[in-house]
Order: structure tokens, then sequence, then C-alpha cells
């Protein structure tokens, strides 16, 4: 090394330095002399000389280790798809937040780490079998290519990391919180009727009668309507009836339509959010079970259902700009001052169907916005008033016709929503989806009879008509048809016409399949799941919190509820022999089960807790048991679920059913318990009762129950809040 040196500074040639002086600097003589033409390219050769010996001055004197920026480089390389993917914050080494210039310099050596580095966290680091062959591979073609690669590598990072930084922050303003789902306005209140009946069926009743059995989304409404009217933005047709997307004004937001079920939304609080299970887009369902040429036809039908519709009759037509400047102040949410304004126009022109409609539809805007059951009977009165007028176009009348019966509907005026819809029946009688909406508006009042003749009408009119199938169906199977009610149900969804795809005609088609022993019931149980409508093949539930815990068998230290466990086991033969008193003396008290549950056999029961509320009388009964029960509030205040007695004598059978709702676990504790021929299924799994033990299973999911003992069976069973549900959760879902 020492020798290198000294041969290179001992030569007495002149030094290139010397050698450019005498050259460029000056003459011998002191004159200085003009540039000759080769020095350009002189001190081109000087420059590639330099930097020549700065590299191997560098690599001699290993100023730069190499080996270790190239493995940097390596492992950032392997890590290029998150680079792409905007996922560079695993590479902030300063504790910025980001990845810049400064972490560059960290991850190749060349600056301390400001922040300790956090351990990557056993799932980062874990390497599924099925990866390990491409990781490895990549780490052998890594070698070849990587000192081509590096520096494009590390520029395109860099110089892509503030895209990726944008990128993120859509995604993070893009995360779904949870939220309540679309409010049914059509249905939203069979849950008032439940939560104030005291006498409402209790155990799996919402799957047996369509006024408590609808989809989850409308749950949370019930509570506000004595106070005000959800802000709920307004409806979008969808082309369920001829002639009505309406495009003036941008009305389309107007129409109502039940036979399609797409319903407003309404924003709530996301400790309140009950939601569908999944949020899937079946925008084609409606080509499900269907030939070419039926799709074609469909296509034809929906190319004439999208004609614009006319809602200006000749008058309205030469007021048309002030009605315009109108409708344009409630389209930017300017409410007071579009009612101002529509109020105007109708005192000036008392005779435009137009200018009412408008004001109508100003009362309903400000009525979601103040929350107010006032100002929205004020608008259906207005959507009346249309109708009377003279010359009004015939698109209008349905409009306004349908939006009166919906929003009479979401009053709780179901009788009076009847009567709306029976009028635009008779207006339109060839219109079968206005016979559709009637017939839902006969199902809500519990008038299965004449909601039957209804869709009997339809299908006589519209043989293919998926909508009126699976309500047909629905009814067919709620009078025990169970055999005449699944090709009804199967052809409806098959059709896949607007308002099938519902979660409770899968339920039901399910359900009767299985009762004849059709082992396609899981198809459509998979199918229901597939679409978004239950939670699993086994958990059906269609009243459901999103995110909860789900599995069939709970134990107590799982529920959380061990002193309720500890003091039900404890008491139990305090609580048998009350039961049993009962039985003996206020036999009358327990009453036979109406859920349409059972294949056979005979099973009673006698309720002390529904709903959250005390049965009084029923408590005086069994003083003691109701006086231990008080201290949980866990169950007496569960208003999803009930307390009661349960006896089950032999040759009983119990269809497999699942309970309405995610929101409850179940307790089974066992007082009369025969050594055996009793069981019970959850899912998949089986399990017997025994004295003064308590099961635990979540009856969201399906089960199913054999007494084949010789004597009778009975248990007590209480329903508690699923665990982890809030308080405020608790205090304001609706009832059940």
């Amino acid at each position: 090394m020492a020798s290198r040196k000294s041969s290179r500074g001992a030569g007495s040639s002149p030094s290139p330095g010397s050698k450019r002086e005498t050259k460029h600097g000056g003459s011998k003589n002191g004159k200085k002399e003009g540039l000759s033409g080769s020095s350009f390219f002189t001190w081109f050769m000087v420059i590639a000389l330099l930097g020549v010996w700065t590299s191997v001055a560098v690599v001699w004197f290993e100023l730069v280790d190499y080996e270790e920026v190239l493995a940097k480089a390596k492992d950032f390389r392997y890590n290029l798809s998150e680079v792409l993917q905007g996922k560079l914050g695993i590479y902030d080494a300063d504790g910025d937040g980001d990845f810049d210039v400064e972490d560059a310099k960290v991850l190749l050596g060349l600056k301390e780490r400001s922040v300790p580095a956090q351990p990557a966290s056993p799932e980062s680091e874990t390497i599924q079998p099925a990866e390990k062959s491409y990781v490895e591979s990549e780490h052998k073609n890594a070698d070849v290519e990587l000192e081509e690669e590096i520096q494009s590598v590390l520029h395109e990072a860099l110089h892509s990391q503030p895209d990726a930084d944008l990128l993120a922050d859509d995604l993070g303003a893009m995360e779904p919180e949870p939220y309540e789902a679309a409010v049914s306005y059509e249905y939203d209140m069979d849950v008032e009727k439940t939560m104030s009946d005291p006498e409402a069926p209790a155990e799996d009743m919402v799957h047996g009668n369509y006024n408590e059995d609808h989809e989850p989304k409308h749950e949370k409404q019930t509570e506000t309507q004595d106070t005000g009217v959800e802000d709920l933005p307004e409806e979008v047709n969808e082309a369920t009836e001829p002639d009505e997307i309406i495009e003036d004004f941008d009305i389309d937001k107007e129409l109502s339509v039940e036979s399609k079920h797409k319903e407003d939304d309404v924003a709530t609080e996301p400790e309140e959010s009950e939601m569908p299970v999944q949020a899937e887009d079946y925008s084609n369902d409606d080509l499900v079970g269907k030939s070419e040429r039926e799709i074609e036809q469909d296509k034809t039908e929906k190319a004439k259902k999208k004609k614009k519709p006319k809602l200006l009759n000749k008058f309205d037509k030469t007021i048309k700009a002030e009605l315009d400047a109108a409708e344009k102040l409630r389209k930017k949410g300017k409410v007071e001052e579009a009612l101002r304004a529509f109020e105007a126009l109708v005192n000036q022109y008392p005779q435009s169907p137009r200018a009412r409609y408008g004001k109508a539809q100003s009362e309903d805007d400000l009525a979601e916005k103040m929350r107010s059951n006032e100002m929205l009977q004020k608008a259906i009165n207005t959507y009346d008033e249309v109708v009377s007028l003279p010359n009004v176009p015939s698109d209008l009348i349905k409009l306004s016709l349908k939006r009166e019966a919906d929003r009479q509907q979401f009053l709780g005026r179901m009788r009076g929503s009847l009567v709306t819809l029976q009028k635009l029946v008779q207006l339109f009688p060839s219109d079968t989806s206005f016979k559709n909406d009637l017939g839902v508006g006969y199902l809500l009042i519990g008038d299965n009879s004449n909601a039957k003749k209804v869709y009997e009408e339809v299908l006589s009119l519209a043989p293919n008509d998926g909508f009126a199938k699976v309500h047909y169906g629905f009814i067919l199977k709620a009078e025990n048809k169970i055999a005449e009610s699944i090709p009804y149900l199967k052809e409806g969804l098959e059709s896949g016409d607007p308002g099938t795809n519902d979660g409770r005609f899968y339920f039901h088609l399910g359900d009767a399949l299985q009762r004849m022993g059709d082992k396609d019931a899981y198809k459509w149980y998979e199918l229901g799941y597939q679409r978004g409508h239950f939670a699993s093949v086994w958990q059906r539930s269609l009243y459901n919190v999103k995110g909860l815990k789900a599995q069939p068998w709970w134990t107590a230290r799982e529920t959380g509820y061990t002193e309720l466990v500890k003091s039900l086991e404890k008491n139990w033969k305090l609580i048998r022999d009350e039961g049993l008193a009962v039985m003996d003396k206020k036999r009358s008290l327990f009453l036979p089960e109406d859920e349409n549950l059972r294949e056979k056999g005979d099973w009673s029961q006698f309720t002390l807790w529904q709903q959250g509320r005390k049965n009084e009388n029923a408590c005086k009964s069994v003083p003691k048991t109701c006086a231990l029960l008080e201290r949980f509030p866990e169950a007496t205040g569960c208003r999803r679920g009930q307390i009661k007695y349960s006896i089950m004598h032999p040759g009983t059978h119990v269809w497999p059913h699942t309970g309405p709702t995610n929101c409850r676990l179940r307790m089974h504790l066992g007082l009369v318990i025969p050594k055996e021929g009793c069981r019970i299924r959850c899912a998949q799994d089986n399990r017997t009762w025994e004295e003064g033990k308590v099961l635990i299973f979540d009856d969201s999911f399906e089960h199913e129950v054999w007494q084949d003992a010789d004597n009778y069976r009975l248990i007590f069973i209480v329903d508690v809040w699923h665990p982890e549900l809030t308080a405020q959760q608790r205090r304001t879902l609706p009832a059940i």
C-alpha cells in the first residue's frame, strides 16, 4: 500500500496540474494565450480521470460499505409491492409519520435511527407455506437484478411518496364506520307494535308474521316516532313502475316504491347501529334464473320504464321558470326558502299541481330537518291536495299518492296508508306494482286474507311477477301450507325482480324445505348468506348488530355473567319448586307455544319477563324467583328476550329454527330433566340438560330440540344481552 503511494508521487515528470498551468495559465514569457481547440478535450479527460481515481479511493480505503448498501436495498426491493400500495409508513425511521429522504438515509445506514424501531408483530412475520416458495425464488432472482435496479427503486420510492400519502389519506377518509342501515318506512311500525303489546309473541315470532318479520333496517326508527322524524334522504326510484323515473327538477329521488324495497337512510350514532351483515352489489340479480329471451324482454321493459314522466300540465308549463327557481332552492338544501317560494306560487296559482307538489316536498324535507311529525302531517295533507286539483298529470298523481302512503306508514298510520294505496289501485287498475304495494299494506295490518286475494289477482294478470310470488308464498307458509309455499318462494327469488332479494324470503324458503326434508334448504341459506342477509349459513337472525362475537355455545366465563349463573345454579330448587307449584295449581298460566315451531308434541311456556317488562301478575305466583332475578339487569332489562319456564312433554320435536336477533344469549337452567331422551342441537353440536346446571347458547344460530323421554322436561329460560353490546345500545335498541 505504501509502495503504491511512493511510486505515484516520486516521478520527475510535471504533474497534470503544472501542465495545466503552463498550457492554459499563460506562456513562458508571461503573455496570456487564448484557449486552444484541444483544451475542452483535455478538461474532459482530467475530470474523467479524477472520477476514476475517486472511485478507486472509495473502494480501496473502504469509505462506503457497498455490501451493506446492497443488502439494505435488497430488503427494500422485496417490499416494493408495499411501496406501490402506499405503505411506506413502515419505513418511517425518524418518527415524523412519513417516509422521506431522511428515512432513506437511515435505511442505507448513512444516518442513525432517531426513533427505536417497533418490533414487527407476529402476524407480519409469519410466512404461510404457500408463500415461502415464492419468497425464496424472489431472493434468488434478486441478487442478479438488484444492482441494476437499486437506483430506480429508491428514486421511485422517494418520488412516489406524496401520492402514497394522499392515497393513505383517501383510504382513511373512506374507512367505513358503523352506521344504521337503511330504514324501511314500509315496515317500521311493526316493531313498535311488538314493543307496545305486552302479550306480543315471544320466542322467534318475528319469523312467523310479516308485520314483525321485516329486515333489521327499520328497527331504530320506532324510537323516534313519538318525538320527531328522522333526517333521511329521499328515495331513489329504480324503474319499478312505467313512466315514473323523474328527471324534471331532479325529482327522481322522490319516488318511493314499496315493491322494490329501496328505502331511506338514517344517520345515527355508531353505538346504536344495527345493520345488515354484509353490503354487496347485486345489481344484476334480475338476471338470475332467466332465459336470454326473458332477459331481452326485461331490457326492453326497462327501457320503456325510463321514459321521462310528465309532471307539468299546460298551465304549469307557462310558469316553469318560476317552478324551476323554487325547486332549485329545495335541491340546494335551502328548505325554508324553498317552502316560502312554493307557498307563494300556490297562493298566486292555486290551481297549479306542480307548485303544490313542490310545497309538499318542501314540507316533507323540513319535517326531516326539524324531526317534526307535525310538519310531516302537513306534508301528507298537501300531497293529498295535489290529487284533488284539476288537470293533474297522471305521473304526478302517482308520485303524490305513493309518497303520501309512504309517509303515513312512517307515522304508523297503517290504515290511512291502506286507503291511499286503495285509491292508487282504483285510479290505475292495470298497474300491478300498485296492487303489490296494496298487498303489503294489508300484510302490515295483519290482514293476510285480503293480501292473499290481492296477490292472486296480480298473478292472474302477471303470472311471472316475482314480487307477488314471494309474498304469496310467504302467506301460504304462514297458513302452514308448507309444500304449496315452496314453488312460489323459489320462483319469486329466482326471478330476481325488485323487492325479492330479501332475507325473509330466503329464510322462509329454507325453513319450508327443511320441514319437507329437502336438503336444498341449505343451498338457499348459503345463497342468503352470500347476498348479505345472514351472518352465516347457521346464524340466520335478521335483527342484528354488526361485529358482535358469534359462536353457538358459550361458557359462563365467556359471557361475563358468572354471578347470574352462580345464582341460578345455587337456587335452582327454589326456582323449580315455584314452577311446579304453578303447574299444579295454575296450569292455565302455561300457554302453548304458538309460533308454529313444533313438528309434533306438547310444549308450553310461563313468561315472567318479556321485552324487558315484568309481568307483575305472573310474578305473584313465583315471588321468590322474581325477587332473585331483580338483581340482574342484564336479564330483566333485556328488551330482546324473555325470562320464562318452559315445559315440554314426551313425543315433542321442535323444528330447526333461529331466534330473531344476535343481540341476546339464552340460558337454560335444568329443573326437571329425564335421565335420557332429551337433547338440543345448536348449529352442529348436540347437548343435554342437567338438573341444577346452566346451558348457554346463542339462539340466533339454528337450533333444534327432541323430547323422546318418558316424562316431561322442565327448564327455566333466561335471556341476557349479548355481553359486547354497549350500555347505550342496551338502552336504545328497539324491543323484540
